[in-house]
Parts: C-alpha cells; sequence; structure tokens
C-alpha cells in the first residue's frame, strides 16, 4: 500500500486521503445513528405493548432532537479536522 501511495502524484495522495477522511467521517456519524436508536428506545420504550403511548413518542422526539443536536456539533468538527 504504501508503495503504491508513493508512485501518486501529491494531488492524487490528497484525493485518496480525503477519500478516506471523508469514509471515516460517514461510519463515525452512521455509529452515533445506531447508538442513537438504541439508547433511545432503550431509555423511552416502556411496556406499553405494540404501539408508543403518547409519553414514549414525547421522549423520543426529545432523546432524538438531543442526539442530532450532538450529531451536528461533531459534523462541524469533523469537517474542521478534514480542512487541516
Amino acid at each position: 500500500m504504501e508503495q503504491a501511495m508513493s508512485q501518486l502524484t501529491p494531488q492524487q495522495r490528497q484525493a485518496v486521503m480525503m477519500k478516506a477522511q471523508q469514509e471515516a467521517n460517514q461510519q463515525i456519524m452512521q455509529s452515533m445513528i445506531e447508538k442513537m436508536v438504541a439508547t433511545c428506545f432503550k431509555t423511552c420504550a416502556g411496556t406499553s405493548g405494540d404501539k408508543l403511548d403518547s409519553r414514549e413518542q414525547g421522549c423520543l422526539a426529545n432523546c432524538q432532537d438531543r442526539f442530532l443536536d450532538v450529531r451536528e456539533q461533531v459534523g462541524k468538527a469533523l469537517e474542521k479536522r478534514q480542512e487541516m
């Protein structure tokens, strides 16, 4: 792999590194979404049966909003890191 990278032009190396960083960032975001679903469901869903009651729905909405706020902040930080 290192030998292949050394044969690339600086622009090609930068493009490869940017692509790798973008893929890593996507994995981070996907992991956050999966964690949000698991955490919010565990926190909010009770034993009311097949459907969520209004309290559970409100809890899930608030939980998701908090995670999405964090996701936005993480996204900004990842973009900033990628610019470096």
